[in-house]
């Protein structure tokens, strides 16, 4: 007899909060590279040692946790859509956005890190894209690669769309989420994500997010989308590792633990590496299996400002590097205590993103498709009764 699933398309509130909640940590990961000694594109001259440990474990898990998210999303954003239709939805989604982000936000970054060589924003203009790619060069996408990276999984799977309404697929996907739904079942998934990594990080030992020598992180973050898209889906692989959350969350410490371990105890370096690269996927799958089974747990549920949120986290997610990029700049050069520096860098970027998007973006529908939301239909109506009835005054 085959097992065949039958996809869930009821609207997953968790999923909503949980990729609300892991952007708006992206946001504050950015405000703590600013006070790390690792090189970022503005830097305070003084550096907080405590982030270290923190900012590096929680590098392990964000973004591939957020792919893992996306794949849940997309797998609703299909519907009933035809391939093409597919295609033009995440044209609308991903390419305009990383388009306008590219020509515009991020260029007015790259002047910011070399103000002092260019001066006047007018005078770096002409010289946008001189030098090739950055860093030796102007050219980058900067936080922009992780909307490339989804486009990109996008079209990938764009051909295979017609198969995953097949019986075929069914039958096969059917067959994981019973494995998955056993107990700490979810780890079937990790032999397939270490094997891909010890193979390609050989050839690909870097994240770049230059895509072009990141082979091995782009597969890494298109097998966390895949099992987002294929597991994370099924009711029943969702209540199974809810039942268990408390198991993966034990996983987490465990993993974690062996994790600084690694970092800080072991002094081989060929053991260090292996280790370091297996258990980092450990613990990034293991965090990204809790943070997904408490929030099924506490957040399960709908509330009024769900939708506002929802709808503001793109542009937030867009806004937010260019924002603590200028605002850094120009706190960093206030003679007042480092901590004083962060409240202020935090305060005033939070600010500037909210009030840019409250009182700007939102209102106008051309700012709302380039920054990723859907045209308010309200407004086109309002525009064009707005037209009409000027058009019938003047006569």
């Amino acid at each position: 007899m085959s097992t065949q699933t039958t996809p869930e398309k009821t609207r997953k509130y968790f999923v909503d909060w949980l990729r609300i909640a892991l952007i708006i940590s992206v946001f504050f990961f950015h405000v703590g590279m600013i006070f790390r000694p690792e090189e970022w594109h503005v830097n305070s001259i003084e550096s907080f040692p405590f982030l270290d440990p923190i900012m590096s474990w929680l590098h392990l898990w964000r973004m591939p946790l957020l792919f893992l998210v996306s794949g849940i999303g997309t797998f609703y954003a299909i519907g009933h859509r035809t391939t093409w239709q597919y295609i033009k939805e995440r044209l609308r989604r991903l390419y305009i956005p990383f388009t306008f982000g590219f020509f515009t936000l991020v260029p007015l970054m790259v002047y910011v890190e070399r103000i002092d060589k260019y001066g006047s924003l007018w005078n770096f203009i002409p010289h946008m894209f001189d030098g090739g790619p950055y860093p030796a060069g102007n050219i980058s996408w900067h936080h922009l690669w992780f909307i490339l990276y989804l486009l990109l999984i996008s079209f990938l799977i764009a051909p295979f769309l017609n198969y995953t309404r097949s019986g075929h697929y069914n039958m096969i996907r059917g067959r994981l989420i019973q494995m998955a739904s056993k107990k700490m079942g979810l780890n079937l998934v990790l032999p397939v994500i270490i094997l891909s990594q010890i193979y390609l990080r050989q050839y690909f030992p870097n994240s770049t997010h230059a895509l072009a020598n990141d082979w091995a992180y782009f597969v890494y973050y298109l097998l966390f989308f895949l099992s987002g898209f294929m597991l994370f889906t099924s009711n029943t692989v969702i209540e199974a590792m809810t039942q268990q959350r408390r198991l993966y969350l034990a996983q987490t410490l465990i993993s974690s633990a062996i994790y600084f371990i690694t970092i800080y105890l072991i002094d081989n370096e060929s053991v260090r590496y292996y280790m370091y690269m297996v258990v980092s996927i450990v613990a990034a799958w293991s965090c990204g299996l809790t943070a997904l089974g408490y929030f099924q747990k506490y957040f399960a549920r709908d509330h009024r400002y769900r939708k506002v949120l929802n709808e503001a986290i793109y542009p937030f997610y867009l806004l937010h590097q260019p924002a603590l990029i200028f605002v850094g700049h120009v706190v960093l050069q206030w003679e007042i205590s480092y901590w004083a520096q962060a409240i202020w860098i935090t305060t005033l970027s939070l600010a500037t993103i909210i009030l840019f998007y409250w009182l700007i973006i939102r209102r106008f529908n051309v700012l709302r498709v380039v920054f990723g939301m859907k045209p308010n239909p309200k407004k086109q109506l309002s525009t064009i009764g707005q037209i009409v009835k000027s058009a019938v005054l003047d006569k």
